[in-house]
């Protein structure tokens, strides 16, 4: 079986969790014997050269690329990763309001539109969440038959991340954590850095810093804080990432959305304790082992962080991540996607 894996152009750039997602489903499905291997737009390919795609995103970055291999009658799986605060009903309009205008001529196009194209094109939709799929179904329309959850994961070595590393270097530990990205608005740094302001305990924001108004804004109020620490990105294989979250007390991920937070699965595997958004479907990896926070109140992430600080740590979120969400899991349950997908087109 070759399988090949593609994302949206500028995934390299945001280096971020559908990047990672991509490179450990690839690495887990070469170790069941599958051949995996990532989409390069520069090598020219036909018809005859995939078996399948899995194309993760549905959206204008994949749009270009899942059209031609729709005309290609190339296989394909979609993850679609995506996420609304809007009900399926309200999406199900937006959609429906899109298809109208598009009648009066070419040229017009919506996000939702976008996504239920490509979901529509796709032999199988698989969404890492059920409220995403809950959306997929109800508000783009996608035939509920071709729908199959297959959650995201998390690398089994973050388990035994060695903590002193951490502590050498920046002379922390039992420190606040978030890893992520400081610029982006839905990451909700801002917040996060002014609860931390009120909380006084060693924090640290490990994160790729954009150049706006908004990084810059997180950067002063950071900078008013002398325990709060800006650390720049570091790559996700790195030694020193795992040491981060296996020092650290209680990891902090109070985003717009989460689907489901690669980053705090990463952290709940070493052992932390997690406080993380209560949008986007992150009930469903965490269930009662974690701490949800309202993003749009600092006074709710401040508490939340407050809370998990005064806890004791315990295995039970540790336990329920290495039973359920590591890429070997994901991978499997892919494979089992695939077969499906290919002995139904064949």
């Amino acid at each position: 079986m070759r399988v090949t894996l593609a994302g949206y152009q500028a995934v390299g750039l945001i280096c971020g969790g559908p990047l990672t997602q991509i490179r450990k489903s690839a690495e887990q499905l070469a170790a069941l014997g599958i051949t995996a291997t990532l989409f390069d737009p520069w090598t020219r390919a036909g018809r005859s050269d995939f078996d399948l795609v899995h194309l993760f995103s549905a959206g204008i970055g994949t749009y270009h690329l899942a059209r031609e291999l729709r005309e290609l009658r190339v296989p394909m799986v979609v993850s679609p990763i995506i996420f609304s605060r809007h009900s399926p009903s309200f999406v199900r309009t937006g959609l429906r309001a899109t298809r109208v205008l598009q009648r009066t001529g070419p040229g017009i196009w919506s996000d939702y539109a976008l996504s239920a194209d490509i979901c529509s094109w796709a032999s199988c939709v698989a969404p890492n969440t059920f409220a995403e799929a809950e959306l997929v179904a109800d508000g783009l329309g996608v035939d509920r038959a071709k729908i199959r959850h297959v959650p995201n994961g998390v690398e089994r070595r973050f388990e035994f991340g060695d903590p002193s590393l951490f502590v050498k270097e920046f002379g922390l530990e039992k420190f606040i954590l978030n890893v992520g990205h400081v610029g982006p608005r839905r990451k909700n740094v801002l917040s996060l850095i002014r609860a931390l302001g009120g909380i006084d305990h060693p924090a640290v924001i490990i994160g790729r810093t954009t150049d706006d108004p908004y990084a810059r804004a997180c950067r002063e109020e950071a900078a008013r804080h002398r325990h709060i620490r800006l650390i720049s990105s570091l790559p996700n294989d790195s030694p020193l990432l795992a040491s981060a979250y296996a020092a650290c007390d209680t990891f902090v991920l109070p985003s717009q959305f989460e689907t489901p937070g690669i980053a705090a699965l990463e952290a709940g595997l070493a052992g932390a304790k997690v406080v993380i958004t209560d949008q986007g479907g992150t009930r469903e990896y965490f269930g009662d082992f974690a701490t949800y926070v309202d993003y749009r109140s600092v006074d709710s992430i401040r508490a939340g962080v407050i809370s998990a600080l005064t806890a004791p740590k315990d295995s039970r979120l540790q336990d329920h991540i290495r039973a359920n969400f590591l890429w070997e899991h994901v991978a499997a349950r892919l494979a089992e996607v695939y077969r499906e997908i290919l002995g139904t087109t064949r």
